[in-house]
């Protein structure tokens, strides 16, 4: 349940982003990308924007039918704003994330692959980047963890690098990885990394736990 929590919150936290990354194009008039926006680019916005929104109220109706409607709707709203911008790494992360809610996480793997290649990841900041690789990572071990969990890690030490060492969720995660590939002791110093950053880190403390003296 606590891993749950973990990964709903970090999902909202990357919905939260979206809308703030989207908001704050319109609020640039001096952004290269904004100098050149068409009708087609205020009509992908609004898409996002209104994506973002039905995914934020999927998440806040938990498993229910309503969210599956809801992030439905907003998957629909996501390849709308994708048809019209192509290349708004925004609109593949909603994509992503509406995907990973219905439970399609290949489809959202290559979604979310796509937000953070080149060129569309020159696009996002470095916070919305470590939202987006700690994301990726997750969906790469929830897609295959044992064929996956190399790569994982690669996403997972670019995230801690981006934040400076400030990202809980992905030392947890780290710390899990490691786990598994049976390297314990750097397994323990990203769990314990957590807890200094949370000390409420119910996953972090667990993954101590299980680790032993």
């Amino acid at each position: 349940m606590a891993k749950e929590l973990m990964l709903q919150l970090a999902s909202l936290i990357l919905t939260l982003s979206i809308l703030y990354f989207v908001n704050n194009l319109r609020k640039q008039p001096g952004h290269p990308g904004v100098r050149k926006r068409t009708r087609h680019n205020h009509q992908s916005n609004r898409h996002l924007v209104q994506g973002s929104s039905l995914l934020a109220r999927a998440r806040s109706n938990s498993h229910g039918p309503r969210s599956i409607a809801h992030a439905r709707s907003a998957l629909i709203e996501a390849d709308q704003a994708l048809s019209l911008s192509p290349r708004d790494p925004a609109a593949h992360i909603l994509k992503a994330s509406a995907l990973d809610l219905i439970g399609h996480r290949t489809a959202a793997l290559r979604s979310m692959t796509s937000a953070l290649s080149t060129p569309h990841v020159k696009s996002l900041s470095a916070a919305e980047r470590e939202d987006a690789l700690v994301m990726r990572a997750e969906l790469k071990l929830a897609v295959n963890r044992r064929r996956r969990v190399d790569s994982a890690v690669e996403d997972l030490v670019e995230a801690v690098r981006l934040s400076e060492g400030r990202n809980t969720a992905a030392f947890c995660l780290l710390g899990e990885c490691y786990e598994g590939k049976g390297m314990r002791e750097k397994a323990k110093e990203a769990f314990q990394r957590a807890i200094e950053l949370e000390p409420d880190s119910v996953k972090a403390r667990h993954g101590l736990d299980r680790l032993g003296p």
